[in-house]
């Protein structure tokens, strides 16, 4: 028998993280999907789907709420205990919308920890039980760079303990967004001057009507996705892109790049290519999980 490639993907029991959860599962019984999932109960019902539907049993549902940084590493904890195989890949897909407000009990934004901190921490320690040549993906969003023009950086002090105007403003999701291509940037980098073989990409899926990441769906008219066609994704497209990257041996030594709805790379804003604000966010980063 064939040794398992352990691919955990967080926010896998709906939307892109189940598609592309099914499509490698039924890609052979060698990989064996970890879905790691705030809502068990969900998660569950969606692995009994998956095993249904792709005759692959190697599925496991695991708990995982990025919104706290302990069950972060009780879920590492819990992998290390179960004596898997080391992690072949990751795929950081869950998140929220810039409509959610708040503060969670780490006392981070909301949005912030959900769509970056939170997979900051995971990543960071999972990346001593990777495979040498393991792979990690990270869904970001062409959203990085909004409708209304490039972002200003603000800080991570700032997005990470929004003041009260800010704290309202769904432009928290963008950030979020930017947040996520300087972690892969950055952490592509790192793995590089080490000389890991292990490599980090951002992908952008587009915007998926077919998910319930927007529930109110009402603006989006003809004539209003017109003006966006270009920032339209498709659930299909997306997630078998996704498995490709994940899975086909082609892109296993292409790192820090930006993959769009596809398996071809394109440019992120100019912004996301500034190093400083990187290092900047990789330090607070660690400040903020690690207290270093």
């Amino acid at each position: 028998m064939s040794k398992l490639k352990t691919i955990i993907i967080t926010g896998a029991n709906s939307g892109l993280g189940f598609k592309t959860a099914e499509n490698i599962a039924k890609t052979t019984a060698d990989y064996q999907i970890i879905m790691a999932c705030r809502n068990l109960d969900k998660a569950n019902e969606a692995k009994q789907k998956l095993i249904t539907e792709t005759g692959n049993k190697n599925i496991l549902a695991l708990p995982l709420d990025l919104t706290s940084l302990q069950s972060v590493r009780e879920f590492v904890e819990k992998y290390k205990n179960m004596n898997l195989q080391p992690v072949y890949g990751l795929i950081c897909n869950a998140g929220i919308s810039g409509a959610h407000q708040g503060l969670t009990k780490d006392g981070f934004d909301c949005v912030f920890q959900s769509n970056h901190l939170g997979h900051f921490l995971l990543t960071t320690l999972l990346l001593p039980l990777m495979e040498e040549k393991g792979r990690i993906l990270v869904v970001s969003s062409d959203m990085h760079c909004p409708l209304s023009g490039e972002l200003e950086w603000l800080g991570s002090d700032m997005i990470a303990f929004p003041n009260d105007d800010l704290g309202q403003q769904t432009i928290r999701y963008s950030y979020s967004k930017l947040c996520n291509l300087y972690f892969t940037y950055e952490l592509s980098r790192q793995l590089k001057n080490d000389k890991k073989s292990i490599i980090v990409n951002a992908f952008n899926p587009g915007l998926m009507l077919e998910t319930n990441f927007v529930p109110d769906k009402s603006k989006f008219t003809k004539e209003n996705l017109k003006l966006i066609s270009n920032r339209v994704g498709s659930l299909e497209k997306s997630s078998q892109a996704l498995a490709l990257l994940m899975t086909e041996k082609k892109y296993e030594n292409i790192s820090g790049k930006y993959y769009d709805r596809s398996t071809n790379t394109c440019d992120s804003s100019p912004l996301s290519y500034n190093q400083e604000n990187a290092k900047e966010l990789w330090t607070m980063s660690m400040k903020y999980t690690y207290n270093k």
